[in-house]
């Protein structure tokens, strides 16, 4: 497989606008070519109560970034680079990352025909391989709080493009699929799946957790988390919305783990 044999078609707006049957995610959708980042780039629109919904795609960023400052890095309309703004939210912020990885983890899945999975906080895996990234923010506007959605997901990068440092840990729907992804039908689900748990969010948010609990790839089994530069080791037990990830702890006691503190161990 050669992105070069393959022609993937560019971003285009009017496609992806195209029978959209969302009513809020999408009403605007904006398509750079290149930009820093388009978390930046929905960090301003943000200023605009009016802009709740706006999604914003580009074929390259030049500083995506992900949780705790690393680096997202891509090709030229290689990945979906998105990112969504919230100028309107009723969800909690411990909730909305639980929310964007359910709904992200269901538009993957569905486009890739098998089952996408959540490594805690923000991975989305296939095949135990990272293939997305979801990056929350908030941004405190005059009289309101903005969240603006990031989300990176590997489409097009083929095992010879990965970097030699990725190889063993990332992966992308093509890889997967031994198929071109179709990146606007994927934005389509994404957009859709997105609005559909924002409102099961609103209105249950325990439906919510199970499914995430459902898709988890921590969910009993060991693990090792880094807090305040300590290590604590256990196995996975639950997730609570607010409190973080939770614990039994091999030297006794449960305890639960802040995502916003907390980073896992690498192996």
């Amino acid at each position: 497989m050669s992105k070069a044999a393959s022609s993937p078609e560019p971003l285009d707006v009017d496609r992806i606008k195209s029978h959209l049957k969302t009513g809020r995610i999408g009403k605007k959708v904006i398509v750079y070519n290149s930009t820093a980042s388009t978390n930046d780039v929905a960090a301003e629109y943000a200023k605009n109560k009016n802009n709740d919904g706006l999604v914003v795609l580009a074929e390259e960023q030049r500083s995506g970034r992900g949780r705790s400052g690393n680096k997202w890095l891509n090709s030229h309309g290689d990945s979906v680079l998105c990112s969504i703004l919230l100028t309107e939210c009723e969800v909690p912020s411990e909730l909305l990352s639980l929310t964007c990885a359910v709904a992200t983890a269901e538009a993957i899945g569905k486009c890739s025909k098998s089952e996408a999975k959540i490594k805690w906080p923000n991975d989305i895996l296939l095949n135990d391989k990272k293939v997305a990234g979801i990056l929350v923010e908030s941004k405190k506007i005059a009289k309101y709080t903005a969240f603006i959605i990031g989300i990176g997901i590997n489409c097009h990068q083929t095992r010879q493009t990965l970097p030699a440092e990725l190889k063993k840990t990332a992966t992308s729907i093509d890889i997967e699929t031994g198929n071109i992804t179709d990146r606007i039908s994927l934005i389509k689900r994404l957009i859709t799946s997105l609005e559909q748990w924002l409102e099961t969010a609103r209105l249950n948010k325990d439906e919510v957790i199970e499914q995430w609990r459902k898709l988890s790839t921590q969910l009993n089994r060991r693990m090792a988390i880094i807090y305040n530069r300590k290590r604590f080791e256990g196995n996975c037990v639950g997730i609570d919305p607010e409190k973080g990830l939770i614990l039994q702890l091999d030297a006794g006691g449960i305890r639960m783990f802040h995502v916003k503190h907390s980073t896992i161990a690498k192996e």
